[in-house]
């Protein structure tokens, strides 16, 4: 049987276990690429970047969200939602009712967890998928090699046939990641309360429009386009 190969480009946010009193919300996402449309669809991106005089190696980034952009950054995230190629998936964790404790966790062990969550829906067993995450520290490597064995373990998939690659990327040399960048960062700020730029909010509104969801809860697990997972922190 033939395999079909998925690109996923994998960021996160306040995704480290202390940070800033409104950085309580962690989320981990991607978006999901066949690997033969990803040329196509970074063309595409810098054709929009060209329509709005964007030059081609401008990252794409939430925190640069502005009124002075705010068509620029509706026409990417209606790209997303008109593109039949691109998929997005996003686990949201309130880290203010999260105590690790009760699970027997580490905040890395959490962590990969969370990844595995939000990535599990995503893996089918007559595929193979390559998962690319921005570089965020020094210890990036490590954890890029742990997830790796994790995600490889929690699905029985011992010889990496399925999982046959996770590696770090810089955000700004691929353009998709810049399009996950946006997504995240929508949630986050969404979920933390804020309201401070109304490019931002209109934004949110955007998403809230084209995906049909509030995205103040968890979708249909089997969402196609935007899937959602709110976890929640409670023991069972």
């Amino acid at each position: 049987m033939a395999y079909k190969l998925f690109d996923i480009y994998c960021d996160e946010s306040c995704h480290l276990q202390n940070g800033r009193d409104n950085d309580f919300v962690m989320v981990i996402g991607g978006i999901v690429c066949p690997d033969e449309f990803k040329k196509q669809v970074s063309d595409d991106i810098r054709a929009i970047k060209a329509q709005f005089g964007i030059y081609r190696d401008t990252e794409i980034k939430w925190n640069k969200v502005s009124n002075a952009k705010s068509d620029y950054y509706n026409a990417l995230i209606n790209y997303f939602f008109d593109s039949s190629y691109l998929t997005f998936r996003a686990i949201i964790v309130d880290k203010r009712d999260l105590n690790l404790a009760d699970f027997n966790l580490t905040h890395d062990e959490f962590y990969y967890r969370a990844y595995f969550l939000m990535l599990r829906r995503i893996f089918a067993p007559n595929n193979k998928y390559s998962i690319y995450i921005d570089i965020k520290d020094t210890r990036s490597q490590k954890k890029v090699e742990k997830l790796h064995d994790v995600l490889c373990n929690s699905s029985y998939d011992f010889d990496r046939q399925m999982i046959h690659r996770v590696q770090q990327i810089r955000s700004h040399e691929v353009e998709i990641m810049g399009l996950t960048d946006l997504l995240i960062g929508a949630l986050s700020y969404f979920h933390r309360g804020l309201n401070s730029n109304e490019a931002k909010l209109a934004l949110i509104n955007l998403i809230r429009k084209r995906s049909g969801y509030t995205l103040n809860s968890t979708t249909w697990p089997l969402e196609p386009k935007f899937n959602i997972l709110l976890w929640h922190g409670r023991k069972h």
